[in-house]
């Protein structure tokens, strides 16, 4: 039991026990002037190689005219800069393109690395948790180029050592408001460096009228429309398989009847078969004349998914030991399957017996039929593993609007939607987001954006009348 000391008794009880504690100073080197100043110096000197080997428009730009000044007074310099003026405007509006690639795209490039990305890196590295403040010094990556288009700022950084890719996507919605823009897409270009894309605007925000068909016959790439950097997007259809994934009105139907719009020459040459699976007898049926084989009912659908199952087994069985490789032949044309809403055969039609000849098709379709050249279109509304099963034996997928953003990577695999691919942001409003989507392919993990063209009811008519061979179809 402890006494309670008086009040002044306790004031002033001092310990008796020697102070044991040591403290450990780190020693302190003083850096000569010289070396400080040596070091600044080179500093200065390479920081000002980089940004001439960076911006050489841009700089010269600035510094003519200053060194026209003080060699020849200021109204020598007035008149050759208004004379100058005067004839990169004559450029500009005789010659845009020429002028936006030489001059335009390189000024706005200094611009934006001087106004925007510079001036904001530090906070913006440090606030996302992607640079490191320690004892008085930023750690951050390094901001090493940034080039312009017409739609976006390509910034090119380097990461810190011990960083990876995915610590810059789990950030890309803190890069895209920090620097101002409306997304933030993260691409390796290579070994410990990154691109940043940072969209302007949206060139894929206007609908695109239907494709011309092709003059000549071809099984693909297949134009169908535009990716987001302007240039025409085609999809490869023979050697591979096709899944398509998006919400009601989202523009499903643009990728079916583009497709076959391209593959149209082909077709009437005898080197495309074009068979139909139309389960909501909506979409396809239209085109119905078109088709070498189509179906609608259940049944029908599972025996002509195990027609194209007996063919391919035929090639096989000719094709072994003697090619590796599928050349269409008016003998042996490509076919391609298009299923449109294939979930209803895999999920919501209530015979199982159907549902599991249907599945059973479809995954020996696309586990082997592309070698011998029998490909799978499919598209479909919902993405879940118990309604597609199979979804991951198509190589080449293409997610639409989506609902939910984990959809997302059901869709395009896993860490699509932190490359950039935000299928759950695209607009409901069918001028705005109906046929776009983003692409991922076999043969690359970053996904592309793109839009596919909208074929019309008039279109599909003419097409039905060019492959009789009554029009030109366009």
């Amino acid at each position: 039991m402890f006494k309670k000391l008086p009040g002044d008794e306790a004031r002033n009880l001092v310990s008796t026990t020697p102070d044991t504690a040591v403290v450990f100073r780190p020693a302190v080197m003083n850096t000569p002037v010289s070396i400080t100043l040596a070091i600044w110096l080179y500093r200065l000197v390479a920081g000002l190689a980089r940004l001439v080997w960076r911006h050489p428009v841009a700089l010269a730009v600035a510094a003519t005219p200053v060194a026209a000044c003080w060699l020849y007074g200021w109204h020598v310099t007035v008149a050759a800069v208004c004379m100058t003026t005067s004839a990169l405007t004559a450029w500009a509006t005789l010659h845009r393109s020429s002028f936006a690639r030489l001059v335009g795209w390189r000024l706005l490039a200094w611009w934006r690395w001087v106004w925007v990305y510079r001036r904001h890196w530090q906070p913006v590295m440090v606030v996302s948790g992607l640079g490191r403040h320690l004892r008085g010094r930023d750690y951050l990556p390094a901001l090493l180029k940034v080039r312009c288009d017409d739609w976006a700022d390509h910034v090119t950084v380097r990461m810190l050592h011990g960083q990876a890719v995915k610590d810059w996507t789990d950030r890309a919605d803190h890069l895209a408001h920090g620097f101002g823009a409306a997304g933030c897409r993260v691409s390796v270009a290579r070994a410990g460096r990154l691109r940043l894309t940072f969209p302007r605007r949206d060139p894929l925000a206007v609908p695109l009228p239907a494709i011309p068909i092709p003059e000549t016959p071809s099984v693909g790439p297949v134009e169908i429309g535009i990716c987001e950097d302007g240039t025409p997007y085609r999809l490869k259809v023979h050697g591979t398989h096709v899944l398509i994934a998006g919400a009601t009105g989202s523009g499903k139907g643009s990728y079916l009847w583009s497709v076959i719009r391209g593959l149209l020459p082909a077709m009437r040459s005898g080197l495309v078969q074009i068979w139909a699976l139309d389960p909501k007898r909506m979409e396809l049926s239209y085109g119905r004349e078109l088709f070498d084989r189509y179906a609608a009912d259940p049944a029908d659908c599972a025996d002509l998914l195990e027609a194209a199952v007996a063919v391919m087994q035929q090639r096989a069985d000719r094709y072994a030991g003697v090619r590796r490789v599928h050349e269409p032949t008016a003998a042996d044309p490509f076919i391609l399957v298009i299923v449109d809403e294939v979930a209803f055969l895999t999920a919501y039609q209530s015979d199982k017996h159907l549902r599991a000849r249907t599945i059973a098709a479809l995954a020996t379709l696309t586990t082997q039929g592309r070698a011998v050249g029998v490909g799978v279109l499919a598209a479909l509304q919902d993405p879940r593993k118990e309604v597609m099963s199979i979804r991951n034996l198509f190589p080449d997928k293409i997610a639409l609007r989506l609902d939910e953003s984990e959809q997302v990577d059901m869709v395009l695999g896993e860490g699509a939607r932190d490359r950039g691919a935000l299928a759950d942001h695209i607009s409901p409003i069918p001028e705005r987001g109906a046929g776009v989507g983003y692409v991922r392919l076999e043969s690359s993990p970053d996904p592309i954006r793109v839009r596919a063209a909208y074929v019309s009811d008039a279109d599909i008519r003419a097409m039905v009348a060019y492959a009789a061979g009554g029009g030109e179809g366009r």
